[in-house]
């Protein structure tokens, strides 16, 4: 019987120290999109589908520091962050 590796679940670990800059800049982000007067919510939704830092303002240094993180580290912050206050 040969084995399957599609069938097997991959596990993903991200460091305590990495979740804690990813909330960080996260906030800075969101901070200087609003203040440019974006819908943060929307920007960096079409950042983290589409890969493109062009959806984060230059402002505040933000395109910059998104562009630090993985965008899975974003996606596991934001999941961890709606499933822990749903």
């Amino acid at each position: 019987m040969s084995c399957d590796f599609s069938e097997k679940t991959m596990m993903f670990k991200v460091q305590a120290e990495d979740i804690s800059q990813t909330h960080d800049i996260l906030h800075q982000v969101y901070q200087a999109l609003k203040e440019k007067g974006y819908n943060p919510i929307n920007q960096l939704v079409g950042y983290l589908l589409s890969g493109d830092p062009a959806y984060i303002t230059s402002h505040g240094n933000a395109r910059s520091l998104i562009r630090r993180l993985e965008r899975d580290e974003l996606l596991e912050e934001l999941v961890k962050n709606y499933l822990e206050k749903s």
